[in-house]
């Protein structure tokens, strides 16, 4: 496979609730897609930039569904980083944990039998998660960034981007809210995808389920 190359194509200014950023698009030689970096502030040759790489998520992020924590991920992101002056959310074209809006459709349909996410995406023939950050690592090396403090809950973010040669300075934690749509999602991640996630409400909103 020839060596990753990305190309930032343009930037504009994209004022926000959250403050000010230069959304820049960014292209590569390994597929057709469009990636983005929303950057506050100056980041070039610094170190423990505030960084979230999020992968997109049509249902969550547009039309705020409920089934994920995506949407309230991306919020809470953007938030942090305007607060903090200074930071960057890479927005990554993987929907799905990387098989696509219609594959990610269908395994919802097999959720709603009773598989877990995990599971529906294997009797689709995917893997379980087949997201891949090493374009996120080619932009962020783009702008010039020597080491980010990431926005994650997941340890195989963290360990790709650090393979990729991503120097991960520290981890800061992006919880969401626990709700009864999102519930059995957020305790797949936990149990069978190392997500590092505290979900004692768990057990109170079956309770809950069960009075209603």
């Amino acid at each position: 496979m020839d060596d990753l190359v990305v190309s930032k194509v343009s930037c504009g200014r994209i004022p926000t609730l959250a403050g000010e950023f230069q959304l820049c698009v960014y292209t590569n030689n390994r597929d057709t897609k469009e990636h983005l970096a929303l950057v506050m502030g100056d980041v070039y040759d610094q170190q423990d930039v505030l960084m979230r790489a999020h992968s997109e998520c049509f249902t969550g992020d547009v039309l705020g569904s409920l089934r994920c924590d995506c949407g309230e991920q991306l919020r809470r992101a953007l938030n942090m980083i305007g607060a903090a002056g200074r930071g960057v959310l890479l927005y990554l074209r993987q929907e799905g944990r990387g098989i696509g809006l219609a594959h990610k459709l269908q395994a919802y349909n097999l959720q709603d039998q009773g598989y877990d996410t995990v599971d529906a995406n294997v009797l689709l023939g995917h893997r379980p998660d087949e997201r891949d950050y090493t374009i996120a690592a080619a932009i962020l090396a783009d702008l010039g960034i020597r080491s980010v403090r990431l926005l994650t809950n997941n340890p195989d973010k963290i360990e790709q981007l650090q393979a990729a040669g991503v120097a991960v300075s520290e981890r800061v934690p992006i919880l969401a809210s626990v709700t009864l749509e999102n519930a059995a999602y957020l305790s797949t991640k936990a149990a069978r995808m190392r997500h590092l996630l505290h979900i004692d409400a768990l057990p109170q909103l079956a309770a809950d389920d069960a009075r209603a």
